[in-house]
């Protein structure tokens, strides 16, 4: 299962088994680029915090159109 905790920018994804994890993260990353698509100023970083744990967060360091990934 997934749960998404919303922010101004960003989303925190956290899944219980690898198998969500890319629906999750498709999900979480589809919301950020429709707002994107509004104001086109910053692409998307996907950041690994823990096992399970990622934010997905719109970020100036990332091109528009973009979506990075990083670990913590």
């Amino acid at each position: 299962m997934s749960h998404h905790a919303h922010s101004h920018e960003s989303l925190t994804v956290i899944v219980r088994s690898a198998h969500e994890l890319d629906s999750a993260l498709g999900s979480a990353i589809g919301s950020l680029q429709e707002r994107a698509a509004a104001a086109p100023c910053c692409g998307i970083l996907v950041t690994r915090e823990a096992a399970g744990k990622y934010t997905v967060v719109r970020d100036q360091s990332v091109p528009y159109g973009l979506t990075q990934q990083r670990c913590a």
